[in-house]
């Protein structure tokens, strides 16, 4: 099993939805990096169940521990280690589920591919590892202050109801991070009306990079573009990931989609932040699609570890829109791309190189 994410600033999750804890190790931390551990908590807060009414009802301090790594709140260079603690955990909600398969869900492919059944609300397939990426993106956000780059991100789509404006101040006020105050009460009309009705709606968020600078992205097998769709790709829940114009690019004409370059800048926004797999300087748009929720509370037919035809029928608690607490963990590996991606863009310059050692030349 793969748990760990980039090349020099690596992260590596562990843990178990119903487990005892939760956790990462974050290696090739620059030394020197003050850590805010008041703002990694307030990132866990966004992104943390048991808010309101849009979120699963379990209620999870995520209250983050920092291990190693960090001396008088400054990095040291080596591994940073944190751990969130378990402790709502209702593990009998889903005993009525241990020998079936949940539809929509991962535990028919992780059960033909490891042979071991963790039922507990998923196991290691569970969007609960998530806090760890968020925690560890705290941090690299906390690097990409000190270059002037901020990473931001909010909803622009729930079901059908999609934001015509994007307000990202105005995202970090809102229950459900609507960018369009103009659409969030139907967007949040429609996640209570798929509740209500024992179900769950997809949605999509944008997340925004801005003061990314020129030459980001390792071509061609390292590419900025390419990495951030992995990343994204790889949060629960997630089908679909568009960089700039994205599958609307399909529909235009060369001298529509190029972008335009006078002295100011681009003149217009398609290629959203890369060209060539390499960032431009020019803002950088993500947009991320995630599909419903899986656990809703309707009877579906599946089958049994038997291969026996039966019903699923759920209890517990569970987000009837993932998409929502989902943009946090989205904004969180962006983070953790941009920051990988800085780190080793220093030494491709032998002018840099000898600019770093020339007190020694």
């Amino acid at each position: 099993m793969s748990n760990t994410f980039g090349k020099r600033f690596c992260m590596t999750t562990f843990g178990e939805s119903h487990g005892k804890a939760i956790g990462c190790i974050l290696d090739g931390v620059p030394a020197g990096l003050e850590i805010d551990e008041e703002f990694i908590q307030s990132e866990l807060d966004r992104r943390k169940p048991g808010k309101n009414a849009y979120a699963t009802a379990r209620k999870e301090p995520d209250s983050v521990e920092i291990l190693s790594g960090v001396f008088e709140g400054v990095s040291t260079g080596t591994p940073i280690a944190m751990v969130i603690y378990n402790t709502n955990q209702k593990s009998k909600d889903y005993s009525n589920i241990k020998d079936l398969f949940r539809p929509g869900h991962a535990d028919f492919t992780y059960w033909e591919k490891y042979g071991i059944r963790d039922y507990r609300g998923g196991g290691r397939s569970s969007a609960r590892e998530t806090a760890a990426r968020v925690a560890a993106g705290a941090i690299a956000k906390l690097m990409l202050k000190r270059v002037g780059v901020e990473v931001k991100s909010g909803i622009f789509k729930i079901g059908d109801i999609e934001a015509k404006e994007y307000d990202f101040e105005y995202a970090k006020t809102s229950e459900i991070f609507a960018l369009d105050p103009l659409v969030e009460s139907q967007q949040k009309e429609t996640i209570l009306k798929a509740k209500e009705a024992h179900d769950s709606i997809g949605g999509a968020a944008l997340v925004r990079a801005t003061g990314v600078p020129v030459g980001l992205g390792e071509p061609i097998y390292y590419k900025l573009d390419a990495v951030l769709a992995e990343a994204m790709m790889g949060i629960n829940a997630v089908k679909g990931v568009e960089i700039g114009e994205g599958v609307e690019s399909a529909k235009l004409y060369g001298s529509e989609n190029n972008d335009e370059m006078t002295k100011e800048g681009f003149v217009t926004h398609h290629a959203g932040g890369t060209l060539g797999g390499i960032s431009s300087g020019d803002t950088l748009d993500i947009k991320v699609y995630f599909k419903p929720t899986p656990s809703i509370f309707k009877p579906m037919k599946t089958l049994n570890i038997h291969g026996e035809e039966v019903t699923c029928e759920l209890k517990g608690r569970h987000d009837p829109c993932v998409a929502i607490r989902g943009s946090v963990v989205a904004e969180a590996m962006a983070a953790l791309v941009i920051a990988d991606m800085m780190l080793l863009n220093m030494g491709r310059k032998m002018d840099d190189v000898a600019r770093y050692y020339s007190k020694n030349v």
